[in-house]
């Protein structure tokens, strides 16, 4: 058996813990830059807030019916998010918990009896939200995409459900499928959800999982669509992953808080997105042999005559695979010389490596002094640091100090658990 492990409204559940009196009122957590919305307590869904609505145009509702509006804070986030999976890792043991995003985790219920489940689901809801403040769901079931929907069912009623759904007879899998569309099935797009009721009137997910497998073969993504149809016959076909994917390539990519025209604007952006990037390589240990950047315009008056617009890119291809930041913001930084428009706006940057090796197979040379292996340590010691501390504390001058390219965030809360000077205080 599998569960699957969500928070409710994760982003919202993380600034109510530290602002009870908003609990049981409308809550809406926005994107990068204030943009979007991306998380909406179940208040304020009542209220007809969309997800992933322009904050713009859901101002005036929220306005109306005082909704508190955050913005994204990730250091708060990222820190409750490995509180949450560290609590089921110790529950667990980590070789049966699987992370799947910031609040979703897959755990191998194995070693329990079948009858056990339901208590043994209750427990892992009751404790997590103890011990972390986060209100979670659960749903177990045979197998993950199952567990999927166990999950989901739990949340359409959390007074009746608890927030607890276990699908463990054929009978309970059967009504559940019964009675879930088929474009709620995980792995089932809007795109195929049309395609199946409009070409073969499949409607719930019970049609779905009668289809045959060469059906799914043929109209359902190959390999992966056969994959989906005996996950939904209690078949297990996505097995537990290791937590460390290793990605072929990695990408830091932003939207800037307010358009930029200055070159050194641009290459304090690059610089800060080649560390981000740089950290991600180092945390899956690999190397990268070639780094890209690029930057995007703003459109500006049809008078002003530019060469380029739209996205701009340009890469190398460097002499030797590396992790370490210095030796990756340096060429980085010199591709923003190439892309770079005296007097073009530019709204968004990135920076993307490729050419991804393990770090363990990088070829030796003869004519680098063996002291170089003191930069490993130190980029490890980096890391470390702004991994428990959040947003960057130790960085290379590169990467700039007043950052008029920062993205906004004009309604953030307090980094409450990774700033001494931001300690939540109880007066």
């Amino acid at each position: 058996m599998k569960a699957l492990i969500d928070c409710n409204n994760f982003y919202c559940s993380c600034e109510r813990l530290f602002l009870p009196h908003l609990d049981r009122k409308p809550v809406v957590v926005l994107s990068n830059n204030d943009g979007c919305i991306v998380s909406r307590s179940d208040e304020a869904k009542r209220l007809g807030v969309e997800m992933a609505g322009a904050y713009f145009m859901a101002r005036p509702l929220i306005q109306k019916h005082h909704i508190t509006v955050f913005s994204s804070n990730y250091n708060l986030y990222g820190d409750l998010s490995w509180r949450v999976m560290e609590t089921l890792r110790m529950m667990m043991g980590k070789k049966n918990v699987e992370v799947y995003s910031v609040d979703e985790s897959f755990l191998d219920m194995h070693m329990f009896a079948p009858e056990d489940l339901p208590a043994i689901a209750l427990e892992i809801r009751q404790t997590v939200e103890q011990w972390t403040g986060i209100k979670v769901s659960v749903g177990v079931a045979p197998t993950k995409v199952l567990a999927k929907l166990a999950n989901r069912l739990s949340k359409k009623d959390k007074l009746k459900t608890g927030c607890v759904m276990v699908l463990d007879t054929e009978d309970k899998i059967t009504e559940a499928l019964r009675k879930t569309p088929a474009g709620d099935i995980w792995g089932i797009g809007y795109q195929y959800a049309q395609k199946l009721k409009e070409q073969w009137c499949i409607y719930d997910a019970l049609q779905l999982r009668n289809v045959s497998e060469a059906f799914a073969r043929t109209h359902l993504g190959g390999v992966t669509g056969v994959r989906l149809i005996r996950e939904l016959k209690g078949i297990p076909s996505k097995e537990m992953e290791d937590e460390l994917v290793i990605k072929k390539m990695i990408a830091t990519t932003r939207m800037f808080g307010n358009t930029v025209s200055d070159i050194n604007d641009i290459k304090e952006a690059i610089a800060t997105y080649t560390a981000r990037a740089a950290e991600k390589l180092r945390r899956q240990h690999s190397a990268a042999g070639i780094i890209s950047v690029f930057v995007v315009t703003k459109e500006q008056d049809h008078l002003v005559t530019f060469k380029r617009y739209g996205t701009i890119s340009s890469y190398t291809i460097l002499p030797a695979a590396t992790s370490f930041t210095h030796e990756l913001i340096k060429p980085a930084v010199a591709l923003v010389d190439k892309l770079y428009e005296k007097g073009q706006l530019y709204k968004k940057a990135g920076v993307v490596l490729g050419g991804i090796v393990p770090d363990n197979s990088i070829q030796g040379n003869l004519f680098i002094p063996g002291n170089k292996n003191t930069e490993r340590v130190l980029m490890e010691m980096i890391d470390n640091v702004n991994f428990s501390q959040r947003d960057d504390v130790l960085k290379f001058a590169a990467s700039g100090t007043t950052r008029n390219w920062k993205m906004q965030q004009n309604h953030c809360s307090d980094r409450y658990t990774t700033r001494w000077d931001e300690l939540f205080e109880i007066h």
